[in-house]
């Protein structure tokens, strides 16, 4: 381990404070970032979210968490189970499992210099100023905040993990989410961020009005890249490539703006490696999960199928131009020769309308394979904001699911838990073992 000094690494600094606050940090915004990680009393496994804004941070690392506990325990066992010690080492392991993901050559973990770590008695108490009591101000503290920054570097994430098990304070103090945001940033580095969102970045990563994390700042979490769009690979937009993700995401991402038309979220995390995905409403990020681990798989050679067709169909209108369809072959590595192209051209297409429906082309190439879908299974919803609790606890709430078997789907305006839903199972209905649907918000 080695500690930089603070002039070695505050250019550094100062550029990722830059790039998540802008050129004015508002007080009140970082004054709602200010938090450590902690657990709720009432569910001993889940993350408590003190204001709105840092569940960029806290929905990402709490699916981490939850991840880990379904690989261990299968069930929801764990509830009853887990002692403050149990505790640490899960969020410490999350936590080193997103830097892990975000790894470049070496891992820089940001932390306050020791002299400002009481920051309960430090940083916001009230000042003098030749001799006269002065009301605590946000900007001075942020300026200290950013003043006692310094980093350790590491060469491997078992380092990582030792040192933020030895020093767990770290994390749980006042400023615990934000030296590890700095510490995400700094060991992805700037230069790599700024690749990974597709074009040079003009916004902060943290919404200087209302203080939420952008989606580039989510996917970072998420994934490790920074990317600012959740559709797969690259899609090509008026002749500019823009990245999405690159692979088959460990936990999923799943929101409410692709219902209103705002977004497209690809199958990456739509379908992701395990049944953890995290939410997102117009305002909020919260968590849902899983034991049954049939709804996720490996990528099909249905889904690989379906994902590449989409990618000729940008606009999502399950059909592509006749004339793409030699391009699609290709892409799945299918035959692609001219004549058989026009062979199977007028057969999807025999009234020569100059489209291919999706249907037809699974039909006729991909025959249906056996679902493992099954129709009916458990869900479990995560929301960090006590206050959008049921009495201020907060709780998982249980629901149970059945997919219709009709391709007509309900659409409920005033249920966004429904709707956010259906952009994953089209044909859901859920019905909650508790009074009431869980808030998104």
């Amino acid at each position: 381990m080695a500690e930089m000094s603070p002039s070695s690494h505050e250019h550094e600094l100062s550029n990722v404070k830059k790039l998540l606050w802008g050129d004015d940090i508002k007080p009140d915004i970082f004054r709602r970032w200010s938090q450590g990680f902690y657990f709720s009393s009432s569910e001993p496994t889940a993350l408590e979210q003190s204001e709105g804004g840092p569940c960029a941070i806290l929905a990402p690392v709490q699916a981490f968490i939850l991840k880990n506990l379904l690989l261990k325990y299968k069930d929801l066992s764990f509830r009853e189970k887990v002692t403050s010690d149990m505790q640490n080492i899960l969020l410490v392991n999350a936590l080193s499992e997103i830097l892990e993901q975000c790894h470049n050559q070496k891992y820089y973990i940001v932390f306050l210099n020791s002299d400002v770590n009481d920051v309960s008695d430090g940083l916001f108490s009230n000042h003098q100023e030749n001799g006269v009591e002065l009301e605590p101000t946000l900007f001075h503290e942020d300026f200290i905040f950013h003043e006692n920054l310094r980093i350790h570097t590491f060469q491997n994430v078992e380092e990582v993990r030792k040192f933020y098990l030895d020093n767990i304070q770290l994390l749980k103090s006042q400023f615990g989410i934000l030296v590890f945001l700095y510490s995400v940033l700094m060991t992805r580095g700037l230069e790599r961020v700024q690749s990974d969102s597709s074009h040079d970045i003009s916004e902060p990563l943290i919404d200087d009005t209302y203080g939420y994390g952008s989606q580039s700042l989510i996917n970072l979490m998420i994934t490790g890249r920074a990317t600012t769009y959740v559709w797969d690979h690259e899609q090509d937009v008026g002749g500019l490539k823009l990245k999405g993700l690159e692979k088959q995401s460990q936990i999923g991402f799943i929101t409410t703006m692709e219902h209103l038309r705002y977004c497209t979220v690809g199958s990456f995390y739509k379908n992701p490696i395990h049944p953890v995905w995290v939410l997102g409403s117009d305002t909020h990020l919260t968590v849902l999960f899983s034991t049954e681990r049939r709804l996720v798989s490996p990528e099909t050679k249905t889904d690989q199928a379906k994902r590449v067709f989409k990618h000729f169909d940008p606009d999502g209108n399950n059909f592509i131009s006749s004339s793409l369809l030699q391009d699609v072959l290709q892409a799945l590595d299918l035959v692609s020769e001219e004549a058989y192209v026009d062979i199977m051209r007028k057969k999807l297409d025999p009234e020569n309308l100059g489209i291919i429906l999706l249907n037809s082309f699974m039909d006729e190439f991909f025959p249906k394979e056996d679902n493992p879908m099954p129709d009916l299974f458990s869900i479990v919803h995560y929301n960090g904001l006590a206050q959008s609790n049921l009495d201020g606890q907060i709780r998982y709430r249980i629901g149970e699911c059945v997919l219709l078997e009709s391709d007509l789907r309900a659409i409920s305006e005033s249920n966004p838990m429904l709707t956010i839903l259906q952009t994953k199972w089209p044909n859901i209905e859920i019905r909650w073992n508790e009074l009431g649907t869980p808030s998104l918000n």
